[in-house]
């Protein structure tokens, strides 16, 4: 699917307010209401696009983990799908000729993080390899500035900045949320009054708990689309070692680049960690060779090539 001006439009204004109103959207693009809310499901349906609500577990005490598996030929889909089904597990991917699991793990406590890495995957005899990498700082938060684009400085003073409540404390999510959280994390823009037909709860007291979580700095929303759409038909894991005191410097440069999704410290014989998507292999070995190579303080990089994505974060592909 081909995205046209208008197609452009929206995806940009739902990086910035991702549960914008269809009458936002509207006003904003110059199209009418329903012409609005019919291309959000076209888009939904042909280029995946979806907005997830997320919680930051980070303030919670969890840890996020990287995970990389070598595992035996021919059992990777089995594995790779098992973890794909898991509540705790994201962006699960198969790299290097379809031998080798990429995907991220959070963990609530030690006792999760321990019954899958030293009790669960190490008992599998076609597990070959587990390496694992606990991610200490995200450098790349907000959208992704490929699809940052679209919209004319008039249309973005129409829209305003991003919102941004204050930062205010709040009650942490107990097991009554799970059901809230679990809804935002499969439709984020669903609306006030379907997230409280489907938890059976009054849609007052969704409004009041989702803006508490927000204001706290708990929940957010990402934007999710299919790269390919932009022309981004080739995805690579990027494993860098940094010189220790270059590492922040050299996290936010990566980050910076247009070419990074996310890039993260981590623990690990590679302390920076990259996820890029490029045009095509030509791109691919220019940014290795160029924009990467000029980067301060990177000694070594490793490359894994992207086979196939089956879990994005929130859902099953």
């Amino acid at each position: 699917m081909a995205l046209d001006a208008i197609d452009q439009q929206i995806v940009h204004i739902l990086a910035i307010e991702p549960r914008a109103s269809f009458r936002v959207i509207a006003a904003v693009t110059g199209i009418s209401d329903q012409t609005a809310a019919r291309r959000y499901r076209r888009l939904s349906e042909a280029a995946g696009l979806r907005v997830l609500g997320v919680l930051d577990g980070t303030q919670l005490g969890w840890v996020d983990w990287f995970l990389r598996l070598q595992v035996t030929p021919g059992s990777a889909d089995s594995i790779a799908e098992a973890l794909a089904r898991r509540p705790d597990t994201s962006w699960v991917r198969l790299a290097s000729g379809g031998t080798e699991i990429a995907c991220t793990l959070q963990a609530r406590s030690p006792e999760q993080r321990d019954a899958l890495l030293l009790r669960g995957l190490p008992g599998s005899r076609r597990v070959a390899q587990i390496s694992a990498h606990s991610i200490l700082h995200n450098f790349t938060p907000g959208p992704w500035r490929e699809i940052t684009h679209a919209l004319s400085p008039a249309q973005l003073a129409m829209l305003g900045p991003p919102s941004k409540p204050p930062q205010v404390p709040a009650v942490p999510p107990g097991p009554e949320d799970e059901m809230l959280l679990a809804e935002l994390a499969r439709d984020g823009r669903a609306s006030h009054a379907a997230l409280a037909a489907a938890i059976h709860w009054h849609e007052s007291t969704v409004r009041r708990r989702m803006d508490e979580l927000r204001r706290a700095g708990l929940l957010y929303f990402e934007l999710d689309i299919d790269n390919r759409v932009f022309g981004m038909n080739v995805q690579a894991m990027l494993w860098l070692s940094v010189e220790p005191g270059m590492l922040d410097q050299t996290g936010r440069a990566l980050a910076a680049h247009r070419e990074i999704p996310f890039a993260a410290a981590t623990t690990g014989p590679t302390n920076l960690l990259a996820s890029a998507v490029l045009r095509d292999t030509r791109h691919l070995y220019e940014y290795l060779t160029g924009e990467l190579a000029a980067l301060p303080g990177v000694s070594s990089v490793q490359t894994a090539p992207i086979i196939r994505t089956l879990k994005r974060t929130g859902s099953v592909h």
